[in-house]
């Protein structure tokens, strides 16, 4: 047994020692990174020492490329690891993860082959490597789907489900959390109509930001790191814009929660498509969406509970004030922390990790995921048979850190511009030759859905308050020419408009006025205390020998007019929060929680078929159905209609989304996924804020021109939704 580890031993030695002839001759033609990839091709290509008397007990490597599936035993010969590198000297240049053991006769041949064509040329064709580089992505693509089907679908991925689910839940949270608290929000901070529309748009810029970053970041840093970094951005500062008091504050802390919250969409779909098996990947992604509608409904029923109970809110002074919208906030943060908490206790995708050489790191995520779904299926016993998966030959680059003298913010700000490189690098061949036309038509598609859909669903609501208006406006008593003296007011004053009225010596006393107007009117020896108004204002009218005790009747209530010997004690400073609007606010709340329950029927339907029809004929079917929809909208001239039709709209229209989400996952390589998806997603937010700044602007105006919008934009998306190829049935690649 001696003699024979002894002959082996020389033999690794002189084999070692020709090899390393061979790379030294052949080092003054060839640089550093031809000899990188040259190892990294032999270290693929090599396999476990094969003796002549007991290769049977050892795996052989398929001509395919696929995985070994025997009975491998361990090995029995004590010190075998360290076989490989006896006799390396300090000469030796060993790259980091290279296999130093021998090879097999066709691995022997191509290294061969391989330095026998330096002389002939330097470097090697960029061309040729990237072709080999699609050859071994395909080669995973066909094994890793192999591998899925053995894992199963189980507990694992519906561990993965309710987790990925929690960060969905926060983005559909995050786009309803401005719009709920804008009617307390702009009172609270005495926002004007231009920062009111800003601050309802700002999410959305955020969340374009964050998604064109964080879906660039994942394809180089890793999926579930680059979420808990987006995740974590988004709670920290959906927790300070609770707080802060300031209307800029605010502005800065919702956009930069915007943008954490930007990378759930595009991550959350990549991440858990990478854990899917063929046949699952359509009907789940479809079941995944629906947490999107639970954070709608929890957006809408927490601010239902919370918002319209003003007596939650405290205050420190005049200078500190939080009010019960802030509450709402807070509690929206709530999903955010929730994913963060769960999400540290999953894996990377394995996917990830094998695309960037990093086969270790896979294989045991894979093993994890089989052992955890055999064993809830009752089969603990059951073996990973999986010993070796391809790995993707990585694009390596040499970047010069300085060496140890340099300081740490250099290397920090070198490192960053190197990822800064890369990921751009990486967006730019999303629009190379081989994906230029499928990009650019889920562009179109992409916009136009996300135009109509977002335009339409801020354009309902706003016509529900337009409605309500008209409404509220038909019912209001106009008096003129009134005279009343001696005479006490201590209820509520509502909907009224006062003209040319004389008042003398009156008392209002500890009451609210909504929707008052006085104009050209006269107030004389009158006395004001304790009111509370909103939507009141004083035009051309005269104050003479006047007190107002401690109201909020000041300067922006009283429009052009005059003030002769009138004193103003104790006023109410700052803006006062709307009471006017509790019913409103209770409507809108209802409204919202009715449209985003109206998504679940169309989600089972979407989740059901999707794997049965086909992702094109849902995409395009549940356009045109939305399109046709979009017409009713002429007839609704009542709250209860555009209730309806809104309800109507959304249960249509989320099939087209969860086909859409599908579609952009099956689309593109996994090295370039979330790129991909993160980039189109950030032109779905760009398209959300022209839709609904173009919607927003017709509203009391007309619904001809908002409806023609978005049925062109709906039926231009159905019809190139068509011209897309169609990937059901295919392997992820």
């Amino acid at each position: 047994m001696e003699e024979g580890y002894r002959d082996r031993t020389a033999f690794i030695k002189g084999a070692k020692d020709i090899a390393k002839e061979v790379k030294r001759q052949a080092g003054k033609k060839v640089g550093r990174r031809m000899d990188k990839v040259a190892d990294e091709y032999t270290k693929r290509s090599y396999t476990r020492f094969e003796e002549e008397d007991d290769d049977d007990d050892y795996p052989v490597q398929a001509q395919d490329g696929s995985y070994y599936r025997s009975n491998s035993r361990a090995n029995d010969d004590e010190g075998a690891h360290s076989d490989s590198t006896e006799g390396h000297d300090e000469d030796d240049e060993i790259y980091e993860g290279e296999y130093q053991g021998i090879p097999r006769n066709d691995s022997v041949e191509k290294a061969d082959i391989q330095v026998g064509g330096v002389g002939e040329s330097q470097f090697r064709d960029k061309a040729q490597y990237e072709g080999e580089r699609r050859k071994d992505q395909e080669e995973l693509a066909q094994q890793y789907e192999t591998i899925l089907q053995e894992c199963g679908h189980g507990r694992f991925q519906w561990t993965l489900y309710f987790v990925l689910g929690l960060a969905l839940m926060a983005d559909g949270v995050e786009i309803f959390v401005v719009g709920f608290v804008l009617p307390s929000a702009e009172k609270d901070m005495c926002l004007s109509e231009p920062n009111k529309g800003m601050l309802g748009l700002i999410v959305y810029l955020g969340m374009m930001v964050g998604a064109f970053v964080w879906g660039g970041l994942a394809d180089r840093i890793g999926r579930r790191q680059t979420l808990l970094i987006s995740l974590s951005i988004n709670s920290v500062f959906a927790f300070f814009s609770s707080f802060v008091q300031g209307y800029s504050s605010f502005l800065f802390c919702r956009l930069l929660s915007g943008v954490g919250i930007g990378g759930s969409i595009p991550i959350v779909f990549s991440y858990y498509s990478e854990f899917l098996a063929q046949e699952k990947r359509g009907e789940h992604l479809s079941w995944l969406c629906m947490f999107w509608m639970i954070g709608g409904i929890y957006a809408a029923a927490m601010a239902w509970a919370i918002i319209p109970h003003y007596g939650w809110s405290f205050q420190m002074g005049s200078a500190y004030q939080f009010h019960s919208w802030r509450v709402f906030v807070l509690v929206c943060a709530f999903p955010s922390v929730a994913a963060i908490a769960a999400l540290t206790t999953m894996p990377e995708s394995p996917r990830f990790y094998l695309e960037n050489g990093k086969h270790d790191e896979g294989w045991m995520i894979l093993k994890q995921v089989h052992d955890t779904n055999m064993r809830a299926k009752g089969y603990p016993e059951r073996v990973f048979s999986v010993t070796t998966i391809k790995t993707v030959k990585q694009m390596d680059e040499l970047v010069d850190m300085g060496g140890e003298g340099t300081a740490w913010h250099q290397r920090w700000r070198i490192k960053l511009t190197n990822l800064f490189h890369q990921v751009w690098s990486n967006f730019l061949t999303v629009f190379n030759p081989e994906y230029r036309r499928t990009t650019y038509m889920m562009m179109a598609v992409w916009f136009s859905m996300s135009f109509s859909y977002y335009g339409l669903t801020v354009w309902f609501p706003d016509m529900i308050k337009y409605l309500q208006k008209q409404e509220y406006s038909s019912r209001t008593k106009v008096f003129i020419k009134e005279k009343v003296e001696h005479v006490t007011f201590n209820f509520t004053l509502e909907n009224q408009i006062h003209r040319n009225g004389e008042y003398f010596n009156n008392k209002f006393l500890n009451l609210k006025m909504k929707s008052m107007v006085f104009e050209d009117s006269l107030f004389e020896e009158c006395y004001f205390e304790d009111i509370t108004s909103s939507n009141t204002f004083f035009r051309n009218c005269t104050f003479i020998a006047t007190l107002f005790y401690n109201t909020d009747l000041f300067k922006y209530r009283l429009i052009n007019s005059k003030l002769i010997n009138s004193t103003f004690l104790h006023n109410k400073e700052g803006c006062m929060l709307d009471f006017s609007d509790e019913n409103n606010a209770y409507m809108i709340y209802f409204v919202s929680f009715l449209g985003t329950l109206a998504v679940l029927p169309g989600n089972i339907v979407s989740a059901l078929l999707m794997d049965k029809i086909g992702r094109l004929r849902m995409l395009a079917g549940s356009s045109v159905i939305s399109c046709v929809s979009c017409f009713f909208l002429s007839f609704g001239n009542s709250e209860s209609a555009m209730i309806a039709l809104l309800c109507l709209f959304g249960g249509i229209s989320i099939a087209s989304w969860n086909a859409l989400d599908v579609l952009t996952v099956e689309l593109y390589p996994s090295d370039k996924r979330t790129t991909a998806f993160g980039f189109l997603n950030a032109l779905c937010k760009l398209a959300a804020v022209l839709g609904i700044s173009i919607f927003q602007s017709f509203v009391g105006i007309t619904k001809a021109v908002p409806i023609l919008f978005a049925s062109g934009a709906l039926a231009v998306g159905s019809f190139l939704a068509l011209k897309l190829p169609e990937t059901r049935g295919q392997v992820l690649q």
